[in-house]
């Protein structure tokens, strides 16, 4: 039976696990890559401290997928007056168990979560693969956002 919980501090390790595996499967890393330190760091950190909520589906004692959501406050504006926004990531399901509908009970109790929190949007970047079911949950593509990134 597949359950699914929101993770607290005592699942760290089934965390960056999962999230380390995602990060190979959806990079196309081989199985044996190394991450930086700063990398498996950073996420063990946020994962502790960082203002963000995850799930994880389990098999048993075996994680199988996960998805987080982080959240944000900008400043206030006449469509947000709160400025709480969140943004969706990592969702990820290990291929056996994929199209099982395990995802979507996952994004749909963090929606819920994240309302519940405040927020009066959520924002994601979609792949491919995942884009028909964030289509289903009422997500629409925006043209609002450009982005510059330092790298």
């Amino acid at each position: 039976m597949i359950e699914i919980k929101i993770a607290t501090n005592e699942d760290i390790e089934r965390l960056m696990s999962i999230r380390l595996e995602m990060l190979k499967v959806v990079n196309i890393l081989p199985e044996d890559h190394e991450f930086s330190d700063e990398i498996i760091n950073e996420s063990r950190d946020y994962f502790l401290t960082g203002d963000q909520m995850t799930v994880l589906a389990c098999d048993g004692d075996e994680v199988i997928c996960c998805a987080s959501m982080s959240f944000f406050r900008i400043m206030p504006t006449f469509g947000h007056p709160s400025g709480k926004r969140a943004h969706l990531m990592n969702v990820y399901t290990r291929d056996e168990y994929r199209r099982q509908g395990i995802a979507q009970k996952m994004v749909e109790l963090l929606i819920e979560k994240t309302w519940e929190k405040g927020a009066t949007e959520i924002s994601l970047d979609a792949t491919a693969l995942g884009r028909p079911l964030y289509e289903k949950l009422g997500f629409t593509a925006s043209t609002e956002c450009m982005v510059l990134s330092k790298l």
